[in-house]
C-alpha cells in the first residue's frame, strides 16, 4: 500500500513518488512513564490539536511512542512543525515524508530529504525500525539507503559531522523520512501535573516563573496585582500580552487582577515602614490562595530569586511563607538574572516586561525595608491590620480574563464581586 498523494513534492529519481507530507512528533520525559504513559500521549494528542488546529484540518494520531499530523497543505507543513515544538512535552517536531516500507520509495524519499539541506557536501543516515517484520534491519537499512544516495548525488558519507542527516523511522505500517527537526521546549503536557496559582506580574521574573510550571504540566491561573486606583492600569494591559505571549503553549487558562492600590495605602498608614513590603506580600499570597480554593489549584508560584531585592533574602522569604498554607513554588530561586532575561527573551515576554508601566511593588516603598525580619516581627505588625476583611475587599473587587487552554475546566461559581474583565 503506497502513502503516495497528489500535489505533493516529487521525487527526482525512477520510479516518480509523489509523498504525503507530515510533522512527526517525538517526545522524551512522556517515554519514562511506564503504565501512565497513554494517559500523558493522550493529554499531549489533545494539546497538539489544539495547538496545531487551526492549521490543519487533520487530526493528531498517535503511532508507537509518536505522534503524527498530516499536512495535505505543504506550504503550511513548517508552520505545523513550528507550533508543535512549542507544546510542553514535545521533544521535536520533524517535517516528514511518508512512504510505504518499499525500499524504492524510502530511497526517493530520503532523497527528497537530503536535498532539503542545499549546499551539503557531506551526509549520514540514521535509520531505525519498530517492526522486527520489517525484512532489513538499521544498520542494512542505513547501507542501502546511504548507497543510493551516493549514486545519485556523489555527497561523501560523514557519520561523525555531516552537514546533513537523513532519518528513516520504519513505524507500523509506514516509514518517515526526515531531514529537518524543530527543537521542542521538552517538559510534560500541559494539564498533567494539576493547577497552580501563580503570581503573576508586569515584570521579567513572573512570567519566566509561570511559564517554568507550564513546561511541567502544571494549568497556570494568574493572579495579578495592580497599583489601581493609586497608579494607572498600564501592568493590567502589559500581563494580558503576556497571557496571550504565553497562550500559544496552552498553559495560561486565566488571569485574575486585583486592585491592591488602596490596600497598600492602609498598610502604609498604620505598619512599620521597613515591614510594608513584606505586609504587602504576605496579604497577596492569602488573596492568591483565595483563588486558589475556586480554582482547586494546589500551589502557588513566585517569581523571586535569592538575594535579588531586599524583600528575597531566606529570612524575609520565610516570613512570607508563614501566611501560606499551600506550598509556595519559586522555580528561579537560584537563578541569576542573566539567565532569567534570557528565558523571557526566548518565551517572547522579555521586550513586553520592559515596557514602562505603574508596578504596584514599588507604591508606598519605604526607604529602607527589612532585609531580615522575623515571623515574629511581622505577625505583630500585621495585628494593626483586618486581615480577613482587606482579603474580602480584595477577591471581590477582582475581573478575570481567560486564555485559550484546551486541558482547563473553569469553576462553576466564583466569589461574588468577580467579573469578567469588560463587564461581559
Amino acid at each position: 500500500m503506497t502513502s503516495a498523494t497528489s500535489g505533493s513534492t516529487t521525487a527526482t529519481s525512477s520510479p516518480r513518488v509523489m509523498f504525503e507530507r507530515a510533522a512527526l512528533i517525538h517526545y522524551h520525559e512522556i517515554g519514562l512513564k511506564g503504565r501512565n504513559r497513554s494517559t500523558f500521549e493522550r493529554r499531549l494528542r489533545d494539546n497538539l490539536q489544539f495547538t496545531v488546529g487551526e492549521l490543519t484540518s487533520e487530526r493528531v494520531e498517535r503511532i508507537s511512542s509518536r505522534l503524527i499530523v498530516r499536512v495535505p497543505d505543504q506550504d503550511r507543513l513548517d508552520a505545523v512543525c513550528v507550533r508543535a515544538a512549542a507544546t510542553p512535552g514535545v521533544s521535536y517536531a520533524a517535517a516528514a515524508y511518508i512512504t510505504s516500507r518499499v525500499r524504492q520509495e524510502m530511497n526517493a524519499a530520503a532523497l527528497l530529504a537530503v536535498g532539503e539541506q542545499p549546499g551539503a557536501r557531506t551526509f549520514a543516515v540514521v535509520a531505525r525500525r519498530s517492526n522486527t517484520d520489517h525484512p532489513h534491519s538499521s544498520i542494512e537499512m542505513n547501507r542501502i539507503i546511504g548507497q543510493y544516495i551516493v549514486d545519485e548525488t556523489g555527497l561523501r558519507v560523514d557519520l561523525s559531522d555531516p552537514d546533513v542527516t537523513c532519518f528513516v523511522e520504519v513505524v507500523q505500517g509506514e516509514a518517515y523520512v526526515f531531514s529537518r527537526k524543530f527543537p521542542g521546549v521538552g517538559g510534560l503536557p500541559v494539564g498533567s501535573a494539576g493547577t497552580v496559582v501563580s503570581l503573576l506580574s508586569a515584570g521579567i521574573d513572573s512570567p519566566v516563573a509561570t511559564w517554568r510550571l507550564v513546561k511541567r504540566g502544571a494549568v497556570a491561573i494568574g493572579v495579578h496585582f495592580s497599583g489601581r486606583p493609586q497608579t494607572s492600569d498600564s501592568s493590567e494591559h502589559i500581563v494580558a500580552d503576556i497571557g496571550r505571549a504565553l497562550e500559544h503553549s496552552g498553559g495560561v487558562a486565566r488571569i485574575y487582577t486585583v486592585p491592591f492600590g488602596d490596600l497598600q495605602r492602609e498598610i502604609s498608614l498604620v505598619t512599620p515602614p521597613d515591614l510594608r513590603v513584606l505586609l504587602y506580600r504576605r496579604l497577596m499570597v492569602r488573596i492568591a490562595e483565595r483563588f486558589a480554593a475556586v480554582e482547586h489549584a494546589k500551589a502557588l508560584v513566585t517569581g523571586e530569586s535569592l538575594g535579588q531585592v531586599a524583600s528575597q533574602t531566606l529570612a524575609n522569604i520565610a516570613a512570607v511563607d508563614d501566611a501560606a498554607t499551600l506550598p509556595v513554588l519559586r522555580p528561579l530561586i537560584g537563578t541569576d538574572k542573566l539567565e532569567i532575561i534570557a528565558e523571557a527573551r526566548a518565551i517572547g515576554t522579555y521586550e513586553l516586561s520592559t515596557q514602562d508601566h505603574a508596578d504596584c511593588c514599588t507604591l508606598f516603598m519605604p526607604r529602607t525595608p527589612a532585609t531580615h525580619a522575623t515571623v515574629a516581627q511581622v505577625r505583630d505588625a500585621e495585628t494593626a491590620l483586618d486581615v480577613e476583611s482587606m482579603v474580602a475587599r480584595a477577591v471581590a473587587s477582582a475581573e478575570y480574563r481567560d486564555f485559550a487552554c484546551p486541558a482547563y475546566r473553569a469553576p462553576k461559581r466564583l466569589p461574588e464581586g468577580v467579573v469578567k474583565a469588560g463587564g461581559s
